[in-house]
């Protein structure tokens, strides 16, 4: 079995049968209850199985590393310890949230894991950890490659353009709460950055979720605010290329490829979060065209935008998800001073902590006008069917924007630690901030992995909307524990604004919320998995 053999294996086949059997006991708990009102369990069985798909990930990883750098067998070896004696012991579900295996009626079963992979987590791993951050603080990184030249080569012109043009400039973006400037825009474009996945015959590069994957980790490391920008061109892109008309993919894909037409996703109101089935945005036909009325909140990018991807009710007798459709609005770009100028349409920004460069908005619609094609697919009562059908890349991209920020966060961690002198010596080398940066490193790489998965399964046309909340379940919480970490390793300066880390904090949190909360991801891995997807 190469690199993956012995302790490792042994630990994932029990792993996996601890899992089996938080189904079933799931399973038998549910057959007269309903999961909402056992959502403790339901979700602690999410995170169990998140957890040892997160160790498949990292043991695929380990394996196709084939030993050529000595770090990637230590970094797996914790991956493996600190996630089996979590499962043993409980996984951090939130901050004063412990799933248990008491909650699913499991402690002889966690009492049989513990036995069987007690050579992990019986162990003193300070001595590996330590190991871990001396290397860090050597200049080693564990393996990273795709063992595709290609890929390879367009991540390093991701990361070289991040160095160079977001870094220098993305904390005094932030902290002026700038949007990103047209020239950045227009140069990220130029790299193809808003049509990796539209088909080429479009203008697109024709690519895959794993090369969206590596484009947006690379340019959230360096401000979560680029990284995202291209989430609102690969949704819109991906509900064109699933759902449009020929003419609707013929105007607006071309546009949205060469970064001509910035989008932004419409969906949101103030009163449903992510009960989509109860907007009440309403579209009516009139004349040739369409009229909207409504209200909307927390729209990204919405004033420099072009394209609105907009769900709304045209069937307003059809109850639930039935009666919503997508229209695909255009608008003019706003303008300083002006920042909505369409007719019919306003809005106010959201102030928020982090997340910034392209400003949230709750947007009012009063008798806008759109045209008469801009019913997505020129069908109506489509609308959820069309969105679903995003999820899936939209949660494996936010979970590759959460990896980026993990890194970054290291890596200030690390930079601070090497150059901060506290009784006589670098901070690097005392214990505790030693574990923080080995740990921070090995969340990094296995929320990187379990996203990597995500989106091969994608490419491979798999339906994996499990394995999409998965990803993003488990990169959202190491985004947060890497900021964390790295601010605490700062001291007292990590709270002030002037470092960057104090930015890093704040767009870190978002990620647990949006593209689904990390409890909708939860609930929809367990039913998932209790329905036999996999």
């Amino acid at each position: 079995m190469g690199m993956f053999d012995g302790m490792f294996g042994t630990g994932l086949d029990a792993a996996r049968s601890y899992r089996d059997e938080a189904r079933a006991a799931l399973a038998t708990r549910l057959a007269d209850r309903r999961i909402d009102d056992e959502q403790r369990a339901a979700h602690g069985f999410a995170w169990v199985a998140t957890a040892v798909a997160s160790l498949e990930a990292v043991a695929g990883w380990l394996e196709r590393s084939g030993g050529a750098n000595p770090l990637d067998r230590a970094v797996a070896h914790l991956a493996f310890a600190e996630t089996l004696a979590q499962i043993v012991g409980g996984l951090p579900m939130g901050q004063n949230e412990l799933a248990r295996p008491a909650d699913l009626g499991l402690g002889p079963a966690a009492r049989r894991l513990g036995n069987a992979v007690a050579d992990f987590i019986d162990a003193d791993h300070a001595p590996l950890r330590a190991q871990v951050a001396e290397a860090l603080a050597q200049g080693h990184w564990p393996s990273e490659t795709f063992h595709d030249p290609d890929l390879d080569a367009i991540r390093d012109q991701f990361r070289r353009f991040t160095d160079a043009q977001i870094l220098p400039h993305a904390h005094k973006w932030h902290l002026a709460n700038d949007l990103i400037p047209d020239a950045t825009v227009a140069a990220m474009a130029d790299l193809g950055t808003f049509g990796v996945c539209i088909p080429e015959q479009f203008g697109g590069l024709g690519l895959g979720k794993l090369v969206m994957c590596l484009v947006t980790e690379e340019l959230s490391r360096g401000w979560i605010g680029a990284g995202s920008l291209g989430t609102r061109s690969e949704i819109a892109g991906e509900l064109i290329v699933l759902g449009g008309t020929d003419a609707q993919k013929a105007r607006w894909l071309p546009a949205i490829a060469s970064g001509t037409v910035l989008p932004t996703a419409v969906f949101t109101e103030p009163d449903t979060g992510s009960d989509l089935g109860s907007l009440q945005t309403r579209a009516r036909r009139d004349g040739d065209g369409w009229v909207i009325d409504g209200a909307k909140t927390w729209i990204t990018h919405a004033a420099r935008s072009d394209l609105m991807t907009m769900l709304v009710r045209t069937l307003p007798d059809a109850r639930g998800y039935a009666g919503l459709s997508m229209l695909l609005v255009p608008k003019p770009r706003g303008v300083d001073g002006d920042a909505f100028p369409a007719p019919g349409m306003s809005g106010s920004e959201i102030e928020v902590l982090g997340y910034r460069g392209m400003r949230e908005y709750a947007l009012q619609f009063d008798a806008m006008r759109a045209p008469g094609d801009a019913l997505l697919g020129g069908e109506e009562g489509q609308g959820f069917k069309q969105l679903m059908r995003t999820f899936e890349g939209a949660r494996i991209q936010t979970a590759a924007r959460a990896v980026g920020v993990a890194r970054r966060a290291l890596e200030l961690g690390l930079d601070y630690a090497q150059g901060r002198k506290q009784f006589g010596k670098a901070i690097v080398h005392f214990p505790r901030v030693a574990d923080k940066l080995a740990m921070s490193l090995v969340d990094m790489v296995t929320a990187r992995e379990l996203t990597y998965a995500a989106a091969r399964a994608k490419d491979m046309g798999k339906r994996c909307d499990i394995e999409a909340g998965m990803a993003k379940l488990l990169a959202a919480r190491a985004a947060w524990s890497n900021a964390d970490a790295a601010l605490q390793i700062h001291g007292g300066n990590g709270y002030a604004m002037e470092y960057e880390i104090s930015r890093v904090l704040c767009d870190a949190r978002i990620l647990n919320i949006f593209e689904g909360a990390g409890e909708i991801q939860a609930q929809v891995i367990a039913r998932g998995l209790l329905e036999g997807r996999n």
